[in-house]
C-alpha cells in the first residue's frame, strides 16, 4: 500500500522536469536578474528551496523500507544534500553580494547633478559597472564689453572781459575868469575919499602903498594917454573903457603903457611914486564920465562894478 501512495505522486518524468526547472533557476540566478530586484531574489530562492525540499522527500525513502523502483526507464540523477548544500551556498553568495553591492551604493556620495550634464548613452546597465561621471560643458563667458571712452568736453574759452576805458583824468579845474573890473592897488590903505578939501574940490581918491608897488586897469580898455601929460598929475596913464567912462592913474613913478595900447583887467599900468602935486608917494584915481574932464566920485562907480572900497 505505501508502495502504490508513493507511487501515484512519484509520476514518470517527474524527476526530469523538477532537475530542469532546478537548472533553469539557477541559471536565472546566476545570470544576474536577482541583481536588480531584492524581492524577486527572495521568491526565486523560496521557490528553488521548496522545490528541492520536495524533490529530496520524494526520493527518501522511509526508515525500514525498501527504495522504489523507478517507474520510467530514463536515468535519474541523484541529488545528494551536499548538492542541494552547495546550491544554496551559491544563492547566500550571490544574496550577500547584492546586499554588499546595495551597501557600497549607500555610503557612496551622492554626486550633485549637473544642470548641463547629459546620461552618456554608452553607461552599460550593469549593476556592478560604476557610472562614469558626465564632464559638464563649460559655461560660455560673456566677453567683456570695454567701456565707451567718454567724449572729451572742450570748454571753449572764456572771452576776456574788455577792458574797462581808462577813468579820464578829472578834469583840471578851471581857472576862475578874470573879473571884468579890480582894484587899481589891492591892498592899499584909503587916505583921502573924493570931496572938498582944503578949501578946494577933491576929485577923486588916494590909495597909500610903499614906493614902486604896480598899479592895475581897473578894466579892459585902450590907454589914450601915458607920461607928463597933465599939470599937477604928474606921470599919469589914461584908459578909455569904451563904455563912456575913462579911468585916470596920476602921480606914478614910471609909466609901464603906451598910447594905443589894448589892455586887460588888472594889467600893469606903472608903478606908484610921488610926482607932480603929491605930499607923498601914493595913487590918485579918478573916473571921468562921457569926456575928459567931468570927473564923478570913484567909490559908487566901483561898488556899482563889485569892487567894495572902505572909508568912503
Amino acid at each position: 500500500m505505501k508502495y502504490f501512495r508513493r507511487a501515484k505522486h512519484n509520476a514518470p518524468g517527474l524527476s526530469d522536469r523538477s532537475r530542469a526547472q532546478v537548472a533553469g533557476l539557477t541559471d536565472r540566478l546566476r545570470g544576474g536578474l536577482a541583481r536588480h530586484s531584492r524581492t524577486a531574489l527572495v521568491a526565486v530562492t523560496t521557490s528553488a528551496l521548496a522545490g528541492a525540499g520536495a524533490f529530496a522527500l520524494l526520493h527518501q525513502a522511509a526508515p525500514g523500507e525498501a527504495q522504489p523502483a523507478a517507474v520510467d526507464a530514463a536515468p535519474s540523477v541523484a541529488i545528494t544534500p551536499k548538492a542541494v548544500t552547495g546550491f544554496l551556498a551559491d544563492a547566500l553568495a550571490e544574496r550577500q553580494a547584492i546586499a554588499a553591492d546595495s551597501a557600497s551604493r549607500a555610503d557612496r556620495p551622492a554626486a550633485s547633478p549637473s544642470p548641463s550634464a547629459s546620461p552618456s548613452p554608452s553607461a552599460s546597465p550593469s549593476p556592478s559597472a560604476s557610472p562614469t561621471p558626465a564632464k559638464p560643458k563649460p559655461t560660455p563667458t560673456k566677453p567683456v564689453a570695454k567701456p565707451k571712452p567718454k567724449p572729451t568736453v572742450v570748454k571753449k574759452p572764456t572771452p576776456a572781459p574788455a577792458p574797462k576805458p581808462a577813468a579820464k583824468p578829472a578834469a583840471a579845474p578851471k581857472p576862475k575868469p578874470k573879473p571884468l573890473w579890480t582894484i587899481p592897488l589891492p591892498g592899499a590903505q584909503v587916505t583921502s575919499c573924493f570931496g572938498a578939501r582944503w578949501g578946494t574940490v577933491h576929485k577923486g581918491i588916494d590909495f597909500a602903498m610903499p614906493p614902486g608897488t604896480p598899479i592895475h586897469a581897473v578894466g579892459a580898455g585902450t590907454v589914450v594917454s601915458a607920461g607928463w601929460a597933465y599939470s599937477g598929475y604928474g606921470i599919469s596913464v589914461v584908459v578909455d573903457h569904451h563904455n563912456g567912462y575913462l579911468s585916470h592913474y596920476a602921480h606914478m613913478s614910471q609909466d609901464m603903457v603906451s598910447v594905443g595900447q589894448e589892455v586887460k583887467p588888472g594889467d600893469v599900468l606903472g608903478l606908484e611914486g610921488t610926482t607932480g602935486d603929491s605930499t607923498g608917494p601914493h595913487l590918485h584915481f579918478e573916473i571921468h564920465e562921457g569926456s575928459m574932464w567931468n570927473q564923478i566920485n570913484p567909490a559908487p562907480w566901483l561898488r556899482d562894478h563889485g569892487i567894495a572900497i572902505s572909508g568912503c
